[in-house]
């Protein structure tokens, strides 16, 4: 090696010093913040009204009539450019035929007999009337408080096929789940927050507060989408309650994570699997898919009362809006199907559902403010994605997903994570999609971190 070559080589391996140093630094982990739990309602401040009271969905004729009048007179639908199928958005022939559907077979009152089926309750919360679902199972075999959580453009209908499999009793198992399922503040039956500020953070202490209602000291939490963040935030947050965490959208948000995968991309298979990299690189397509995935990110983070204008106005238009992420968050392929493959894994009755419960409760706007509210400069006060979450952690990757990250970027966030697996089927939304495989997973995960308690205890 010559003089020229000598010195490259220290100068290069000087560099590689001071950014794994940089690296190093960037990934300590903050402490752990204290979350203010202020007022969300509206008007001054008043006393929660701590009673839990009983709840039911019934949604007045005069909704249901107008619904009915807006379904029959809705401005015709631009046609989609011929063989475009879903790369513009949802295909004009399939949402056609949905609303169809909507129009002339969906029955809504059949559909809250079905929404009924579960024991229902609201509360006051920091101000906010919240409603949930509670399955107590009647067992005499333990019962483990388990807090479900969905996300956006989902909804409590997520877990209407998955609350059975997690709270009947399972031949070799001997716990069940004791179910709480919430509507998010903003989201469906729960009330949306009258000030600005409530983010995931400020949420997670909403949820929390709800779990202490109901009178559990400890219990886990589980979710997926917004659902995943909120369980990792209070995982994060409040360890003395949470006693662990199964996410099905794990993800790493430390922006180190990022600078790693790109220098992991010299030398990809020294830091994780064949299949971890097929799913990762090229870092361009990944990406670009999620560029031209994201444009609703960037609309709802910025301004979703403008937006939540159009949705709100039109049920046409919202049962596009949430559908068209049903199809892509299923199967990123099922964009090239005309038919947008909804009915391989659901029905327009199961899809419906979720939307009306969006129209109903004209909600779609103050679901789109977490957005919002999650990403603005307020948040980063916080550190909430550069704190290490301790609690036992777990993650379900399915296949179709369009997040994913590899083991070696998440245990850097999920630092005590105690199971992990990869699914060859399902996508985003797996709970209604795969509930079984789903459900066998979270018990999986769940009698591993119920051993470590007993060991711990």
């Amino acid at each position: 090696m010559g003089k020229c070559g000598k010195f490259l080589f220290i100068v290069a391996s000087l560099i590689a010093v001071f950014v794994g140093v940089k690296i190093k630094e960037c990934s300590k982990s903050p402490p752990i913040p204290t979350v203010p739990e202020p007022y969300w309602g509206p008007g001054k401040e008043v006393k929660d009204d701590t009673t839990i009271k009983p709840f039911k969905v019934n949604i007045s004729d005069n909704v249901l009539d107008d619904l009915k009048n807006r379904l029959l007179r809705h401005r015709l639908i631009t046609k989609s450019l011929e063989d475009s199928n879903h790369h513009y958005g949802i295909n004009s022939a399939l949402l056609s035929e949905v609303v169809d559907f909507w129009r002339n077979d969906y029955d809504w009152r059949k559909r809250e007999v079905y929404l009924n089926k579960f024991p229902q309750f609201k509360t006051q919360i920091q101000g906010l009337d919240i409603h949930y679902i509670h399955v107590k199972p009647d067992t005499n075999i333990q019962k483990i408080p388990l807090l479900i959580l969905h996300g956006w453009p989902g909804s409590v209908r997520e877990f209407y096929e998955i609350i059975p499999m997690l709270t009947e009793v399972q031949k070799g198992r001997n716990f069940v789940f004791e179910i709480v399922a919430p509507s998010l503040p903003g989201y469906g039956f729960s009330d949306g927050a009258s000030k600005s500020g409530l983010g995931a953070v400020e949420m997670s202490a909403v949820l929390k507060n709800l779990m202490i209602r109901l009178g559990y000291k400890r219990f886990y939490v589980q979710g997926g989408d917004w659902g995943s963040t909120l369980a990792a935030t209070m995982g994060t947050i409040y360890p003395d309650y949470v006693k662990g965490i199964h996410c099905n959208m794990c993800m790493n948000y430390n922006p180190v994570s990022y600078l790693k995968l790109f220098v992991a991309s010299f030398y990809p298979t020294y830091f994780m699997t064949e299949k971890e990299v097929e799913s990762i690189y090229p870092l361009s397509n990944l990406m670009s898919k999620h560029v031209l995935e994201s444009g609703y990110f960037h609309l709802q983070a910025t301004k979703p009362d403008t937006l939540g204008v159009g949705l709100n106005d039109s049920p046409v238009g919202l049962a596009a809006y949430i559908l068209e992420k049903f199809i892509i968050g299923t199967n990123y392929s099922y964009r090239n199907r005309m038919d947008g493959g909804l009915k391989i894994k659901f029905d327009y009755n199961k899809l419906l559902d979720n939307v009306m419960i969006y129209w109903v409760t004209n909600s779609i706007t103050t679901s789109m403010r977490l957005y919002s509210e999650t990403v603005n400069v307020a948040q980063r006060k916080y550190n909430i994605n550069k704190i290490e979450t301790k609690v036992p952690s777990a993650c379900a990757q399915f296949i179709n997903d369009l997040f994913y990250q590899p083991e070696w970027i998440l245990r850097d966030k999920y630092v005590n994570m105690v199971h992990l697996k990869n699914f060859d089927d399902g996508g985003h939304f797996a709970a209604l999609e795969v509930p079984g495989v789903l459900s066998q997973d979270i018990f999986e995960a769940i009698t591993k971190m119920e051993v470590l308690e007993t060991t711990k205890e």
